[in-house]
């Protein structure tokens, strides 16, 4: 269900806020609501303290500089070759 928002604006804001509207070629009651819905996006809702809290604990944790490549390669190449395994045992016993 749609509702209607009656909103009141100063007239050098309705004129400026149209010419805007028509040169991105939109009516004026869609780009009002494409920028209330990208100003809604913007604004954050959520408790700050929470979200820094989580950014710190993800900071805290300590990862190798940089991963051993060749060890991630054989973990790998060990996983593909256990699927493999797998697969050819489940085929053996039809």
């Amino acid at each position: 269900m749609s509702k209607r928002l009656q909103v009141v604006v100063a007239d050098d804001e309705l004129e400026r806020w149209s010419q805007t509207a028509d040169a991105v070629g939109l009516t004026m009651s869609e780009w009002a609501r494409q920028a209330l819905r990208k100003a809604e996006r913007e604004t954050s809702s959520g408790d700050v303290e929470a979200k820094l809290a989580a950014i710190r604990k993800a900071a805290s944790y300590n990862f190798p500089a940089s991963p051993d490549i060749e060890t991630m390669l054989a973990e790998t190449e060990a996983g593909y070759l256990a699927d493999i395994e797998a697969g050819f045992a489940d085929s053996g016993d039809a």
